[in-house]
């Protein structure tokens, strides 16, 4: 079987060109996104897992009920989304979809996620000072901190930008360390 990063591509695609089409402004873009990641997460849900499998449903009545727990006000390409993806017996990469989208969202945006993760909480100088360094290394994309903790990095911080990494923490100095010792 494919991989959902595979199945999903084209959903994704499908969707940020269907926007481009109507010439979506940023603002559409965002509500777009924000509908998508609804749709993600009520995709989780085991209810919607179990209804999904119910041979007992039509495509449209699952349709109605997963879009009535999302809620009513979509707009019209989330809808059509959602419809291509239920006939497929796609539900299930919903939310790999919603990762893509966003990814190609910020892309045609110039902006790029910065997941951002430290070992205490950042204060927000310390948040601004760390997105000004950053900024040198990925110029000419704007970096939008998504900020978490992690206590197991014990210091420092573990940047991700698309797919690079950048790994200054301090267990990350000590797997080194413990790699040249045991080499």
């Amino acid at each position: 079987m494919a991989e959902l990063s595979t199945i999903a591509r084209p959903y994704a695609v499908g969707l940020m060109e269907a926007l481009q089409e109507r010439k979506a402004s940023a603002q559409d873009m965002s509500a777009v996104l924000d509908a998508v990641s609804r749709l993600a997460e009520t995709a989780v849900d085991p209810q919607i897992g179990q209804l999904e499998g119910d041979p007992g449903l039509t495509d449209d009545q699952f349709y109605d009920i997963f879009a009535s727990v999302v809620g009513a006000d979509q707009p019209d390409e989330v809808k059509n989304l959602l419809r291509v993806v239920i006939q497929n017996g796609r539900v299930d990469a919903l939310p790999e979809i919603a990762r893509q989208f966003r990814i190609l969202k910020n892309e045609s945006e110039g902006v790029a996620d910065a997941l951002i993760e430290t070992a205490f909480p950042l204060s927000d100088a310390e948040l601004k000072d760390l997105l000004e360094a950053l900024a040198k290394k990925f110029p000419g994309v704007k970096l939008h901190p998504v900020v978490s903790v992690e206590k197991a990095l014990i210091g420092g911080v573990r940047v991700h930008v698309g797919d690079k990494l950048l790994d200054a923490s301090i267990l990350a100095r000590l797997n080194q360390m413990k790699t040249a010792l045991t080499a």
